[in-house]
């Protein structure tokens, strides 16, 4: 299969294009992409939700309150040191 691929489109009068088939089946199967503008280029990404597992016990606090009181230790932190 071919990976790059450059294909001559021709837009609606509202502006929209449809996108290649055979990517959105094996890139955007939720129907959801990412629309990255930079000067004169669009850059279509698939969309992938972020597993924010990977950030759990990531960051450790110095706080005082107790963890289980969680509006205690919100104030804590948000308080100006």
């Amino acid at each position: 299969m071919v990976s790059d691929m450059e294909i001559i489109k021709e837009l609606d009068k509202q502006g929209r294009l449809v996108l290649p088939k055979n990517w959105r089946e094996k890139y955007a199967k939720k129907g959801k992409v990412v629309l990255k503008v930079e000067n004169d280029t669009i850059i279509i990404k698939p969309y992938e939700l972020v597993d924010l597992t990977e950030f759990f016990d990531k960051i450790e606090v110095d706080v005082k309150s107790d963890l289980s009181d969680w509006n205690s230790v919100r104030r804590e932190l948000l308080e100006v040191r």
